[in-house]
């Protein structure tokens, strides 16, 4: 067997010494994603792989399943280096396509459900995707997009093709399904499926490690949207160094919650959970308000999700009484969490008998996911944690490829075997990301303000261009939240940067209050009262506004962009 080795002779990794139980270095297998999934299959053939709606597939049916849908892309065409994007929800066609289109050596473009027209189509022709698979629901916007495009082929999927006892309700409120039209091109799930049996032929396998395995979509360093072009290796390397941290496997059950169009939901819930055993529960659409019963009904004992999530959690009523022992990690990513909600959190969790903490973690698509985490019980306040195997963290002066001492800060880097392969046709914007330094070693720069303690553990403040300069003075809004989050009226904050005629800026606070507090002109001069106290006079928000909720953007963050346009268009 081969293996990918890395050259780490020239890296100082100050914190490994501390805890000798996460290895300094792993060896990669140089196999696809398809690759891991099989061995697995193999090895526990009759344990469950996925759960959705009460169907549960064990991962010897699971194989068949990837097996035959890599046959059905076969029979339509599609061969090794094409492009197919998924525009899908968390569903067994979803996970099952990823998958089969790995083994035949296509690459998978994976794609938010609810993205606007424009958007679906700018990622088709990005990728020059020669087919679509669409759930039902979205299937007229893809249907309207497609010509003038390189697909020759749309996959209509329902989310009712893997249920067996939802199905007929399901069938019953809705009616997309009956809106498909029979023309050449358009194949319904069912039918597809059906293809992969008429190929009485086995299909080629790719096994190389440094192969494009899918492009996923994020915000990048500059805010526009890019395709992210990730590796077998990018996908392998994330499970076996995420596991060093989370100690999972046969028996253990994670609540699939987190989109599989992002790297926390395809990486984590799917692909790390999966490459050991581990069950999959598949939830195609999350709802907060019915998470007690999610959890009431499943007991998963790893839960992943942003700090939004956990908001929810601590403000449901419902969730006064539960018990939850059943929990052995909870991970906390893809946003900011604040000092006090990660305190809050974790009497939460104590109180509701789970012996555990909620492990922050740091990480960005450009490397898949999390590439840094706080051990369980050794979290430090306001530290996103240590490096994984082989993923090496230096701060630099912004702009630069200058590294600064231990507690300066400076732009994030990073660099390893998770790191993506580039920029999908961003020639310009990948030279921009990825460097090579005088270490000899390419790093990626995030983007993302931070610090490294001297015993190697990291510290992210923002986005380098969400600290607000007001009047020649930096103001860190992730500083001013932790503050007002700490208030006992508040159950989350966020600050922005607004204009103001000679400072450039200044801050301006949107607060959300705990259940049952009104914005009264008491409550919301107390909360000002205490910022005045608690924060410098120079970072003062000069804005308060109350909100019955914030935005989220379709992964579940805050949608500070919108806060801000808003703020922006209001003032005009």
């Amino acid at each position: 067997m081969a293996f990918l080795e890395l050259d780490t002779s020239k890296v100082k990794t100050p914190w490994y010494g501390s805890y000798e139980d996460i290895p300094e270095h792993l060896d990669y297998p140089d196999y696809s994603i398809y690759e891991t999934i099989r061995r697995t299959c193999e090895k526990y053939p009759n344990e469950i792989a996925y759960d959705y709606f009460n169907r549960k597939v064990t991962y010897g049916d699971f194989l068949k399943e990837i097996d035959m849908i890599a046959k059905s892309f076969v029979a339509i065409g599609v061969k090794k280096g094409d492009k197919v994007t998924l525009v899908m929800p968390n569903t067994p066609e979803a996970i099952i396509s990823f998958y089969a289109l790995n083994k035949i050596g296509a690459i998978s473009n994976m794609v938010h459900p609810l993205s606007s027209q424009n958007e679906i189509r700018h990622y088709i022709e990005l990728s020059k995707s020669v087919a679509v698979l669409t759930i039902d629901a979205t299937f007229a916007t893809v249907y309207n997009i497609v010509p003038g495009t390189t697909v020759q082929n749309i996959i209509v999927a329902s989310p009712s093709n893997s249920m067996i006892y939802m199905k007929p309700i399901y069938k019953t409120t809705q009616l997309t399904s009956n809106r498909i039209p029979r023309e050449k091109g358009i194949i319904k799930w069912w039918r597809f499926r059906r293809l992969g049996r008429k190929v009485d032929y086995g299909v080629d396998e790719y096994t190389d490690g440094s192969y494009p395995a899918t492009i996923l979509y994020s915000g990048g360093t500059t805010g526009k949207p890019k395709g992210i072009v990730l590796s077998n290796l990018n996908f392998n390397a994330l499970a076996l160094s995420s596991l060093t941290f989370v100690k999972i496997g046969v028996g253990d059950k994670i609540l699939a919650i987190m989109p599989i169009f992002h790297g926390f939901g395809l990486g984590v819930c799917v692909h790390t959970c999966m490459s050991v055993g581990a069950q999959s529960i598949l939830i195609p659409r999350f709802d907060n308000k019915k998470f007690h019963k999610l959890l009431k009904k499943h007991k998963p004992t790893v839960l992943a999700g942003v700090p939004t999530l956990w908001e929810a959690m601590i403000n449901n009523p419902k969730m006064k009484n539960m018990d939850l022992s059943f929990l052995k990690i909870m991970i906390s990513g893809g946003d900011s969490l604040s000092v006090s909600l990660k305190h809050k959190m974790d009497a939460f969790l104590k109180e509701h008998n789970a012996d555990i903490q909620v492990m922050e973690g740091y990480g960005l698509t450009e490397c898949v996911t999390g590439s840094c985490l706080n051990p369980q019980y050794r979290c430090k306040d306001g530290s996103v944690g240590i490096p994984y195997p082989d993923i090496f963290y230096k701060i630099v002066k912004p702009n630069t490829c200058k590294e600064i001492p231990y507690g300066e800060e400076g732009e994030i880097c990073l660099s390893g075997p998770t790191v993506m392969l580039e920029y999908l046709d961003e020639p310009e914007e990948t030279a921009n990301t990825l460097k090579v330094h005088e270490d000899g070693l390419t790093w990626l720069h995030t983007g993302d303000l931070g610090h490294m303690d001297e015993e190697g553990w990291v510290y992210f403040k923002l986005r380098i261009k969400r600290m607000i300069v007001s009047n020649g003075y930096n103001i860190y809004p992730s500083q001013l939240e932790n503050i007002i989050d700490a208030h006992p009226n508040v159950s989350v904050s966020t600050v922005i940067g607004i204009p103001h005629p000679y400072k450039r800026e200044v801050a301006k606070a949107f607060i959300v209050l705990k259940d049952g507090i009104e914005p009264t002109d008491e409550v919301k001069q107390n909360i000002y009262n205490y910022c005045k106290q608690n924060i410098a006079k120079y970072a003062l928000p000069k804005e308060f506004e109350y909100r019955d909720e914030l935005p989220k953007t379709l992964v579940n963050k805050v949608d500070v962009i919108r806060l801000m346009e808003e703020s922006i268009n209001g003032a005009n």
